[in-house]
């Protein structure tokens, strides 16, 4: 009987230390995501855009002149965002995206960047490229490719 009592304090600590290492480990992602997320958002701020509204500019950028509904463009986003169709309606009235509806499906809205949004979206290439070499300096590409594949892991189990 006291070998059974052993065997489940052993087991209840091991647990405990695996569950702590996960804890920890899921405080550092979360945490450093916060971080990149900062830096971009005081990028953008200077051009009056948020992170998603980046985000939104490189995915119309990606469609290009067939353009993107906003189904396509909310199941592409980073970060989910609950209200599409206000974000787009904001970046049309900045003169940033166009919309037009489809002529075989009246119902289907398409996104476009204007030539000032492409030029917006183009303009902060360079800053964001210098960013990300920025915060991922002086680490080995190597270490890189691992840190991309374990995060692939996390996100295919979650």
């Amino acid at each position: 009987m006291t070998i059974f009592v052993v065997h489940d304090y052993y087991e209840d600590v091991a647990a405990r230390v695996t569950s702590q290492i996960e804890e920890e480990a899921t405080l550092a992602v979360v945490r450093k995501a916060d971080q990149l997320m900062q830096r971009i958002s005081d990028l953008l701020k200077p051009y009056g855009l948020s992170p998603t509204q980046y985000n939104v500019l490189r995915i119309l950028r990606g469609a290009g002149k067939d353009g993107a509904s906003c189904k396509d463009i909310g199941s592409r986003l980073i970060a989910r965002d609950p209200d599409v169709t206000r974000l787009m309606d904001r970046l049309e009235k900045r003169g940033i995206l166009t919309r037009d509806r489809a002529r075989e499906d009246r119902r289907v809205v398409a996104h476009r960047l204007t030539e000032e949004g492409l030029a917006l979206v183009n303009e902060l290439d360079r800053p964001v490229r210098e960013l990300h070499r920025k915060t991922m300096r002086g680490i080995d590409p190597a270490k890189l490719e691992t840190l991309i594949s374990i995060l692939e892991e996390i996100r295919i189990e979650a």
